[in-house]
């Protein structure tokens, strides 16, 4: 799936994965897991600071990686949530927090 590059445009380049309905996802919120060995943030959910209306939605950011996922398939592994999905009111708020979010990774995915 092409997303809107916002992502990218905030400094978080993010895989956007529209999830199966087949299959169980986690509830909404900012997850540490792993993506196919890597280490990733991964955000569930509705993205309210953008405001973009659309169902639920997991991107991933893969740390450390420079690279063009686009139609590759990605395999996440969940290993710690780390808080519940929530607005920002400026996309600064919005990419300090995932700052702190991406630390927090690394501390737990190692």
């Amino acid at each position: 799936m092409t997303g809107d590059r916002r992502g990218r445009e905030l400094g978080f380049p993010t895989a956007n994965i529209v999830p199966d309905e087949q299959l169980i996802c986690p509830g909404h919120g900012i997850y540490a897991a792993r993506a196919d060995g890597r280490c990733a943030a991964v955000s569930v959910g509705v993205r309210p600071t953008c405001g973009t209306g659309r169902a639920v939605l997991v991107e991933a950011y893969l740390l450390d990686f420079d690279g063009d996922l686009y139609g590759q398939m990605l395999h996440l592994d969940f290993v710690a949530r780390l808080r519940g999905e929530r607005r920002f009111d400026t996309a600064e708020a919005l990419v300090e927090q995932m700052r702190v979010d991406v630390a927090q990774v690394r501390r737990l995915c190692g």
